[in-house]
């Protein structure tokens, strides 16, 4: 991977033991996060939970962290991050938590060090808004949900 972008991070001491972070594979976009839990926690079928990780952080200006589910635990326990995809802005530096919720239909347990969730740094840029009294006519249009079709 050649695009670096620098983040300092502070493991909090319940997270201290845990490892960093990292990149599973070269290839890999994400990294993962581990909840930093003292006790177990069980979700029961439509339950959510904030799960701390145990790290703070500085995301670099122009950037955020984009929080997702991992495909493992949402295909195979229907474990999702509730708000996902989640951003952390660069001007937070509070702990990182991620709202786990089951969508399943048994009860789903964390434990310590678990890959809750996948962690993106992504650029983003900020908006300036052109008021105009006409918009450029798209092949599309102002069709909607379900507009294209639903088969290729």
């Amino acid at each position: 991977m050649t695009n670096l972008v620098n983040v300092d991070v502070v493991q909090l001491p319940h997270g201290a033991d845990l490892p960093l972070p990292s990149y599973n594979t070269p290839g890999s976009a994400a990294m993962d996060a581990l909840a930093a839990i003292d006790q177990d926690i069980v979700l029961q079928p439509g339950d959510w939970q904030l799960i701390p990780t145990g790290l703070a952080m500085a995301i670099p200006e122009g950037f955020e962290l984009q929080i997702r589910a991992r495909s493992g635990l949402t295909a195979k326990h229907a474990i999702i991050v509730l708000n996902g995809p989640a951003t952390i802005d660069s001007d937070y530096r509070g702990e990182l938590k991620v709202i786990l919720a089951n969508q399943g239909k048994e009860a789903f347990t964390v434990t310590r060090g678990m890959r809750i969730a996948q962690m993106v740094i992504a650029p983003c840029y900020h908006a300036v808004w052109k008021p105009a009294a006409t918009l450029p006519d798209t092949e599309r249009g102002a069709g909607g949900f379900g507009s294209t079709g639903t088969h290729g």
